[in-house]
């Protein structure tokens, strides 16, 4: 299934395009990236109402501030330096 939306809220440069079983696309400050659920799993079981709540955090970051989630603008445009790790206790990381 595929939704295609826009967000119209006017004070923000973040919109939410679309949403569908693998993911969302966004458009940011003129910019579209798409997030994968593979990139972004806490997404996933998301409302379309939180996924469309997403702002600017400042001028480097969007945030969905209903689901405590923030992401920095260079790990849109460069997701490989990001790799998802998971924290088992504090003195372990393990990448996914």
């Amino acid at each position: 299934m595929q939704t295609t939306l826009k967000n119209n809220t006017s004070s923000t440069s973040a919109d939410v395009l679309m949403i569908n079983d693998k993911g969302i696309m966004l458009s940011v400050q003129g910019e579209d990236y798409f997030l994968s659920y593979n990139r972004v799993p806490w997404m996933r079981d998301a409302t379309i109402n939180e996924v469309l709540d997403v702002r600017m955090s400042g001028k480097n970051a969007i945030v969905w501030p209903k689901l405590d989630v923030d992401l920095e603008m260079d790990s849109l445009r460069h997701p490989e330096r990001y790799p998802l790790l998971i924290k088992r206790n504090e003195l372990d990381f393990v990448a996914q």
